[in-house]
């Protein structure tokens, strides 16, 4: 099947986005968030993912990263496929979500409509990747990633997001993931 958006060059950074199925807002707990910060820790330090922007919303991710490895396409496959089962079963295993047999039962139901999946399925499949060719789309992208927190209402100002790169470039002491600024 193709699709619009993929991965070109390989060794280029990329701007991507992807969403839990249906838009579900799963991020609204500190296990859900630190599950995906832990994941991008690891994949910066083992995967060869090198970071440059981020930020997660209650229902999304964006991202704007590079494979050093020349495999962005792999990169954020095993990203999504790892993430997935992990929060399922922080999801699963939390007695305080008073969402856990409805977002169970929309993730089941989603598995079910998709063919690729075997039970449930987490994330939307496509992650629209956008290849950073110039400075000012690199620009353009960071800015965009660091106001989608206050364009949501969320805050005021982008540092005040904790999950965020915008910490990282506004020199704030307290980012919860280091970047790669060089």
């Amino acid at each position: 099947m193709s699709r619009k958006y993929k991965f070109g060059e390989k060794d280029g950074a990329y701007f991507v986005s992807f969403a839990t199925v249906n838009w579900i807002d799963v991020f609204t707990r500190v296990a859900y968030f630190d599950c995906i910060i832990e994941s991008l820790d690891h994949c910066r330090k083992n995967k060869g993912m090198e970071l440059y922007g981020y930020c997660i919303m209650p229902s999304h991710v964006h991202l704007i990263f590079r494979s050093s490895l020349g495999d962005p396409s792999g990169l954020m496959r095993d990203f999504k496929g790892f993430t997935s089962r992990k929060i399922l079963k922080i999801i699963e295993e939390n007695a305080q979500e008073s969402r856990k047999e409805w977002m169970l039962w929309m993730f089941e139901r989603a598995g079910k409509k998709n063919s690729n999946v075997k039970y449930r399925q987490f994330w939307q499949q496509d992650n629209h990747p956008i290849e950073i060719w110039s400075l000012k789309v690199f620009e353009q992208k960071l800015n965009y990633i660091h106001q989608n927190p206050v364009e949501s209402g969320f805050v005021t100002d982008p540092i005040d997001w904790k999950y965020s790169s915008a910490r990282n470039y506004g020199n704030d002491d307290q980012t919860i993931l280091e970047i790669d600024l060089n």
